[in-house]
């Protein structure tokens, strides 16, 4: 199998793992602000739960976690599992996980912002809504970005054990290309892929962070 049909085949799997990734930070982020508040929150079981929920995602393998989702349905619910089913476990899966470490990053920018920008907003007559998503989000977001940008990186990277369901992403094609052609050229290959995709993201990543810095 030459090279040039080896990037072909690596390239259709790029497609999957793509998918995973924008899927991922698609409803991680959002999911992630959700849990951030709920870590925060005054009330003792809202706050223990949220807590409990974000220290078993980090405290526990990806793969597990992957492994759960997808036999989840069968052995507690009964539910027979479909061939179709397995992309949405591994977003489903990622998108909870990513989720966790989100949260903490997004509570540590908010926790990060001194009292005196909420009594300004008071005084200026915003409520609490307002402040928090005029004032506050922004400034935050602008905080945040270099942990955000670690994380995105590594989310490029993790994207490869969706082979663990048997999803054929780029990591499980490059795989069984290289069994099948007892090479270690496709692994390569995908190497340069992951490479590659990981400068775009890191590019883009400092793109906006060059935009955030608005005070310079």
């Amino acid at each position: 199998m030459g090279i040039t049909t080896i990037f072909l085949q690596l390239a259709k799997g790029m497609g999957t793992t793509v998918g995973i990734f924008v899927l991922t930070l698609l409803f991680s982020l959002p999911l992630g602000l959700v849990l951030s508040f709920g870590r925060m929150s005054k009330r003792g079981l809202v706050k223990g739960l949220s807590k409990f929920y974000i220290s078993v995602m980090r405290g526990t393998p990806l793969m597990l976690q992957l492994i759960v989702v997808y036999f989840s349905p069968y052995y507690v619910f009964g539910i027979r599992i479909s061939s179709g089913y397995r992309f949405t476990a591994v977003i489903l899966a990622f998108v909870l996980n990513y989720a966790a470490y989100f949260a903490e990053i997004y509570r540590s920018g908010i926790e990060s912002m001194p009292m005196g920008q909420y009594e300004a907003a008071k005084v200026l007559g915003y409520g609490k809504g307002q402040t928090f998503f005029k004032i506050i989000l922004p400034q935050v977001i602008k905080r945040i970005l270099p942990p955000v940008t670690n994380e995105t990186i590594t989310l490029v990277k993790d994207t490869s054990l969706a082979f663990v369901l048997a999803e054929a992403e780029m990591f499980t094609i490059a795989k069984q290309i290289a069994a099948k052609e007892t090479s270690v050229m496709p692994l390569m290959a995908a190497g340069v892929f992951y490479y590659l995709f990981n400068l775009v993201v890191a590019f883009g990543m400092e793109y906006i962070e060059k935009r955030m810095n608005y005070y310079r």
